[in-house]
Order: structure tokens, then sequence, then C-alpha cells
């Protein structure tokens, strides 16, 4: 399981014109399901992403985790992270996980989050979703349960 990390201002998704979730202060999380992710790869990156200590204390110092500022969570699912383009010019997704086996994870991987007691909100699985941030530094992490990075 992939995801990308971006500490936020603000988060939103909009799917056929219509607002469908938002967030302020806290952290856009796009997650990819690889082929052969359990509920453990589930796990670990909900765990990771409430873990990370991104938001900054009162020093200025990225040093607190999302809900130690009581930020929320936009997950949004994006199986174009499983994505290949070390060769030619069109990204492989062969390792991107079927949609049947690849939206409960998904799922689990939000209800892990929300059992922390951090608000997760997010876009709709397999819909063409337009997502819109404002990005807080940037601040971005790259995570993965597999440990490629």
């Amino acid at each position: 399981m992939r995801a990308v990390v971006q500490r936020v201002l603000s988060a939103s998704v909009t799917i056929d014109g219509e607002l469908t979730a938002a967030i302020e202060k806290g952290m856009l999380v796009l997650i990819s399901v690889e082929v052969g992710d359990t509920e453990k790869d589930a796990k670990y990156i909900a765990d990771k992403c409430l873990g990370l200590r991104i938001f900054d204390d009162e020093n200025a110092v990225p040093n607190r985790s999302v809900g130690e500022t009581g930020g929320s969570i936009l997950a949004v699912s994006q199986f174009t992270l499983a994505g290949d383009a070390r060769h030619g010019r069109r990204p492989s997704y062969i390792e991107a996980e079927r949609p049947e086996k690849a939206k409960p994870l998904f799922e689990l991987t939000k209800a892990y989050m929300a059992s922390a007691g951090v608000p997760v909100q997010s876009g709709t699985f397999m819909a063409d979703m337009k997502v819109t941030l404002i990005n807080d530094g940037p601040f971005t992490i790259l995570l993965s349960s597999r440990k490629e990075f």
C-alpha cells in the first residue's frame, strides 16, 4: 500500500460539480492499494499517518501529530500511485489491486484512522474526483507499507 501525505490548511473533493468532502487544517492522504496488500498494510498506513509528527508545536517545530493538533484527515483513493513509470512513457498499473479487493482495504484504512478519534472524510472510491488543497509548507511525505522508498 502506498500513500502520499500532504499537510494542508484545507482540502476538498468535488464530484460532478458537487462538494462531497472538505476539511480545514489537517492532512490530505492519497492512498493506493497494491496487489497482495492485506489488513496489516491498511493498519500500517493508518498508524503511520496518525503518528507522523508534521504539525508545528509552540516553537514552530514539526513535532505534533494530526490528532494532537485537532486536525482532520481527507482520505482519497488513487490507484495511479501504484503506477510504474520506469519504462517507456505510459505508466503500468499492473500492481494496482482490483477494485473489489482494493475498496475494502481503503475503507479499512479510513476506519483505523477514525478509530483514533481523528475526524476522517473521504472521496468516493472510483469516482472522477476533483481534489483541491492548500498545501501547508509545502509538507509532503511518501509512505509505503512495503518500505521501498
